[in-house]
């Protein structure tokens, strides 16, 4: 009887081993699976994201072609919209004297306050401050552009006066107040928001109204500046960098969102006209659209193409889509889909940049960002290693895209066989993503050659968000805006 049992015990024991076997064998192959699929995945992406030289010549000779029919603005303007965003003076550095500058965007403003020296010392101080629009004036649906302005000539009275320069305006020239407006993806597409810029040129009757409403505000709070007119924020971009290099000939946005703008001289005229490109909404057969763009552009039809393949608003977004379908046909975090990353919009531009960035052995970094935002509390090294590789692919992608804008700005030109070109970026993504610069710094040197690309300079813009302002200001205070 005790030889049975412990006979039945060993059997026992034994088919439970080969089970364990059996579990961990299936598992494996099973992890084995999905470790593949994620791979396959993975390597489709970066075929479907590839951009060799060849490729990017011709999305920038698109752009070319497209900017060429669009800029003698008339009414058929191509399909980038361009418009002249400022005609007149641009500094040159010889600048004095105390500035202001605003620049608008979104859901909230930027005020500045700036004493320029001249070419030794070309700024002495710097005063800034950002201010939050009430959130019931950002959603509400009647709020007006007066109510608007008001806000905005309220806070800017009481920052004048918290200047402690502010008695010099009293001696010196009113209208030096530069205004700039930014063009923030989550403003200009949601519905709810009353602040909604669009493009619009210094001529247009609309601009003229908001200028005067501005103005009208101003007055009413007792402040001795006037506005000539609200430009886009690469004008700015732009005077400053022809503070600092008369050859800087262009200006380009890199932040939530991106757009650019290039200098036309008419020396006939004997004035200089600053071109907007709109280059968001560009579009090419040659672009490199995945289905997760193709998805994104489907649900968000605004037609701003481009922008979604190169901005920060949309690449982690793109990152997140790439991830969520490595979730559910790969079982990268597991057997769940963990629900955070359904959210549309959650994982930013600096978490991408952090996560490629993270230069730690077991990739840390990224584990903290997938515990913070997607709640997976739990990842492998190679996990978190896939995770960092698909911000490369498509963070690669966006820099290389906005390689090939700046150079089709240089042909449109005739700049690529010249002297020195400086062109300005401003922008979060440019400034603090640093692979993403160096990718399209590099970019840049591949399209055009060792010996074209040393006659190009890509600079980051001076003094900050929103701070171009300050040099229209500066600009204009030289002698009165042609409109």
């Amino acid at each position: 009887m005790r030889r049975e049992v412990v006979a039945a015990a060993v059997v026992t024991a034994a088919t439970i081993a080969l089970t364990v076997v059996i579990f961990l064998r299936q598992r494996q192959q099973r992890n084995e699976r999905c470790w593949k699929r994620s791979q396959a995945i993975l390597r489709r992406l970066t075929r479907e994201c590839a951009l060799p030289v060849a490729r990017l010549n011709h999305i920038a000779d698109d752009m070319v072609h497209m900017m060429q029919s669009s800029s003698d603005l008339k009414e058929d303007k191509g399909k980038l919209d361009m418009f002249v965003s400022y005609t007149g003076l641009l500094p040159n550095g010889d600048e004095d004297g105390l500035y202001y500058g605003m620049n608008l965007r979104g859901e909230d403003f930027v005020m500045s306050c700036v004493r320029l020296g001249g070419k030794d010392q070309p700024i002495l101080d710097l005063h800034r401050e950002e201010v939050s629009f009430p959130s019931e004036m950002v959603r509400g649906t009647t709020t007006t552009s007066r109510e608007v302005f008001d806000f905005v000539a309220a806070e800017v009275a009481r920052f004048v006066m918290e200047n402690p320069e502010n008695k010099i305006i009293e001696q010196e020239n009113f209208k030096r107040l530069g205004f700039t407006v930014s063009y923030e993806p989550y403003a200009v597409s949601s519905k709810g928001t009353a602040i909604r810029w669009k493009n619009f040129s210094m001529d247009h009757p609309n601009c003229q109204e908001l200028t005067a409403q501005i103005n009208s505000a101003l007055e009413k709070y007792g402040v001795k500046m006037s506005v000539l007119a609200l430009v886009p924020n690469e004008v700015g971009i732009l005077a400053g960098g022809r503070y600092y290099h008369r050859d800087c000939i262009a200006s380009v946005t890199l932040g939530s969102g991106t757009d650019a703008a290039y200098l036309e001289s008419n020396e006939t005229e004997q004035e200089t006209k600053v071109i907007s490109t709109n280059w968001g909404s560009f579009r090419s057969s040659h672009l490199p659209m995945t289905d997760y763009d193709k998805e994104l552009d489907f649900e968000d039809p605004d037609s701003k193409v481009f922008e979604k393949l190169v901005a920060g608003t949309y690449l982690g977004e793109v990152v997140r889509r790439v991830l969520l379908k490595m979730a559910r046909e790969a079982a990268l975090f597991g057997d769940y889909v963990p629900l955070e990353l359904k959210t549309p919009y959650i994982l930013r531009s600096y978490d991408v940049a952090d996560m490629h960035q993270d230069a730690t052995e077991d990739r840390e970094v990224v584990g903290e960002k997938l515990s913070n935002i997607f709640k997976v509390k739990e990842t492998t090294p190679m996990v978190r290693e896939i995770v960092a590789e698909v911000c490369d692919v498509v963070s690669e992608r966006g820099a290389r895209l906005a390689a090939a804008g700046i150079v089709a700005i240089l042909k449109k030109l005739g700049r690529t066989e010249r002297s020195k070109s400086v062109i300005t970026i401003e922008g979060g993504l440019y400034e603090h993503y640093r692979v993403f610069r160096n990718y399209l710094h590099s970019c840049i040197w591949e399209m055009l050659g060792n010996d074209l690309s040393d006659n190009v300079v890509v600079e980051h813009s001076h003094g900050g968000p929103g701070f171009g302002a300050i040099f229209l200001a500066a600009a204009q205070a030289k002698g009165q805006w042609k409109n």
